[in-house]
């Protein structure tokens, strides 16, 4: 039976910007990308997926990954202008819900998972960490990762059971196209977007942030360290920085501390809307995005109307109460 295809988006650009130089980062290379997708390809044909969709990305991870494998199943490549930048996978990811896809797998960080959102906002998902900053992508083994994607797309486990909607950062700019985060936006003080990782400290003025997980890097570490915030809690934290009673000692990278001052920290209900005025620069999801002129209007907001993403956990123990993976014959011999 022909199914909904798997989506399959690889950014060859993740795990590989500036900071590997000013931090301690390592690097994510694209061989091991490959590796990534070939496990995740053996788990969703085991789980008994038989239709992909990948992106054509400018390195061919995808489309190696596939051709290397042998069996029954359909693919089809979703071209992408191969710039080896973020447009890529922003065009993918419409060209993906035009294909149908029932579930997208991302090897990326969290300004991957943010791009691909931004072409298709109410896209399931099922992030794997191949970036700097990965706090939306979680870690977990390919293979059973990709298991789950085959059960979910062979209909044996239902994907209203095994996904939930999650946090999002709307932001509006007065006369230009609006934006989002996932995990972080920050308000800095500069004036143009240079080095598009977040590194100085010193120039940040607002947080705001739809987790805080002290246990993480980057800024949604500041607000965890702080007041811890999950993505299950409602609405948001907004942190608002400079000379205060807190001094936080900050992973803003990997490696990587620096001291930053926290004047105040509000909790923030959903839809409640946070309003700012230029010159700045906004950094959404660890990379800065941007440049507000001066006089320039725009604002902010939390709700629960991003993405669904799918929980392997979950989908594993519904495939196991099923049987999904158990021979019948082993069964009736019990």
């Amino acid at each position: 039976m022909q199914q909904a295809p798997i989506g399959i988006v690889v950014n060859p650009s993740s795990g590989k910007d500036v900071r590997r130089l000013v931090a301690r980062a390592s690097v994510f290379d694209n061989r091991e990308k490959g590796a990534i997708v070939r496990r995740a390809l053996v788990g969703a044909l085991n789980g008994g997926a038989n239709s992909f969709a990948y992106m054509d990305d400018s390195h061919n991870i995808a489309s190696s990954a596939l051709e290397e494998l042998q069996g029954k199943f359909d693919s089809q490549r979703i071209p992408c202008p191969r710039t080896a930048t973020a447009l890529d996978t922003e065009y993918a990811a419409k060209e993906l819900k035009q294909a149908g896809c029932i579930a997208t797998m991302i090897l990326g960080g969290d300004g991957t998972n943010r791009v691909f959102v931004k072409g298709w906002r109410d896209a399931v998902l099922l992030p794997l960490s191949t970036g700097t900053n990965n706090v939306f992508p979680g870690f977990a083994e390919a293979t059973v990762a990709g298991a789950a994607l085959g059960l979910i797309a062979s209909g044996q486990v239902s994907l209203d059971k095994v996904t939930e909607q999650v946090k999002i950062i709307d932001i509006n700019i007065e006369g230009e196209s609006p934006d989002i985060a996932l995990i972080d936006a920050v308000v800095s003080d500069e004036q143009f977007v240079g080095a598009r990782a977040i590194l100085e400290a010193e120039s940040l003025q607002v947080v705001l942030l739809t987790r805080a997980v002290p246990a993480a890097v980057g800024m949604t570490a500041l607000g965890g360290l702080i007041s811890p915030l999950a993505e299950q809690d409602r609405g948001g934290l907004l942190l608002k920085l400079g000379e205060g009673k807190r001094t936080v000692n900050t992973p803003i990278a990997p490696g990587l501390y620096q001291r930053i001052n926290v004047a105040a920290v509000d909790p923030i209900d959903f839809d409640e809307i946070v309003e700012f005025e230029g010159p700045c620069v906004i950094a959404l999801d660890g990379e800065r995005e941007r440049v507000i002129r001066k006089g320039q209007k725009f604002s902010m907001k939390v709700s629960r109307t991003g993405p669904s993403v799918i929980n392997i956990d979950k989908s594993m123990k519904l495939a196991a109460s099923c049987g999904a993976f158990v021979d019948q014959a082993f069964v009736d011999q019990r």
